[in-house]
């Protein structure tokens, strides 16, 4: 089966080539089925921006190892035991890569986001199939496409950042970072009520983007003093809520000056592993009493997000598309940035 695999550490976009990191298509085993399984044959994968950063060794993984956790496409098999949920061969589905163990203390805690086993489960989905146990596999509803549908786990991202966010209607909101992550959570929270609703981001076609989906502002942070347009949007006091999601260690502190005293900071996005944020804890913590926090994944929220998947405006997402072969060029165009997302095809239609 073939599948698109880190096969050397390393960042894509170091310029000597001696040191960069490189994916390539291989050839791996098909994966067994167990009683509870579902086998899906892939039509699409969306490259997440966490892909690069695997490649880059953060999780200290032993290449060659298989990529892509965003997945769409249609049942091919069923486990005789995978009948709790009403799947059936010819469904189209999307899902959650991770595969919760339900019986460690984190899991009978209502915290599955730390389950003790979840990492012990590897299955690339940038494959021709892949198999998951029926849990993770959800049915899309069917005025959503294949291809919007890969986004149900990035949606779900966005679901749980809302969760955790705990805002109210009125709520003054900037998201820093106009990546997918960013986008679709600006969408969600627009329709929860926020209000001077910003997008900082450096690219012009994501601002713009921002604006189409019901940013009231945006702000460039290579041209523009983040701090001092902040304090002229929300009159000198600061968002209720900031959204730290462009993972740039350059606008890491930026999040927590522009909070307003007694608001709330989430980093959710992924960082480079060795970075460490200074923080003020006089002046951040006590004197203007922020809630500092960020998500890892999204436990809870897949119900929710297959709901909203035909309420959002998915589609400026799924412009570009590479087929399962030019793996390697996909990934290039990722890190180029020139694209809002990148899609694997793994099978055709």
């Amino acid at each position: 089966m073939k599948t698109i695999a880190a096969v050397k550490i390393g960042s894509l976009k170091d310029p000597n080539e001696a040191t960069r990191g490189r994916v390539q298509v291989i050839e791996i085993p098909e994966q067994e089925m167990g009683d509870e399984d579902v086998k899906i044959k892939v039509a699409y994968c969306s490259i997440c921006g966490s892909d690069p950063h695997l490649v880059e060794g953060i999780f200290d993984l032993e290449p060659p190892f298989g990529l892509g956790h965003e997945v769409s496409g249609t049942i091919v098999a069923l486990g005789p035991k995978a009948v709790k949920k009403g799947l059936k061969v010819g469904d189209r589905v999307a899902g959650n890569f991770l595969r919760f163990c339900g019986t460690c203390y984190y899991c009978l805690n209502g915290q599955e986001q730390f389950c003790e086993h979840m990492m012990e489960y590897n299955r690339p989905g940038m494959s021709e199939s892949i198999v998951w146990h029926e849990s993770q596999v959800w049915k899309i509803p069917d005025d959503v496409s294949l291809k919007e549908a890969c986004l149900l786990e990035p949606v779900s991202i966005a679901v749980r950042i809302v969760d955790k966010a705990n805002m109210k209607a009125g709520h003054r909101v900037a998201i820093s970072g106009g990546g997918p992550i960013g986008l679709l959570t600006l969408q969600l929270i627009k329709r929860f009520g926020a209000t001077s609703l910003t997008l900082i981001e450096p690219i012009q076609n994501r601002r713009d983007l921002a604006l189409e989906f019901g940013a009231e502002h945006v702000i460039d942070p290579v041209n523009q003093d983040v701090r001092e347009e902040s304090r002229k949007i929300t009159g000198g006091r600061g968002f209720d809520l900031v959204i730290e999601a462009s993972g740039s260690p350059r606008a890491a502190n930026a999040a927590c000056d522009i909070a307003a005293r007694g608001g709330t900071v989430l980093y959710i996005a992924m960082f480079p592993k060795d970075y460490e944020m200074p923080l003020n804890l006089y002046d951040k913590c006590y004197w203007n009493e922020l809630t500092v926090s960020g998500i890892f994944v999204a436990p809870y929220a897949f119900p929710r997000a297959v709901q909203l998947l035909p309420k959002l405006d998915l589609k400026p997402f799924t412009q570009k598309v590479f087929p399962l072969a030019q793996g390697e060029e996909a990934f290039a165009a990722h890190v180029s940035g020139n694209y809002t997302k990148v899609l694997i095809q793994c099978n055709e239609d």
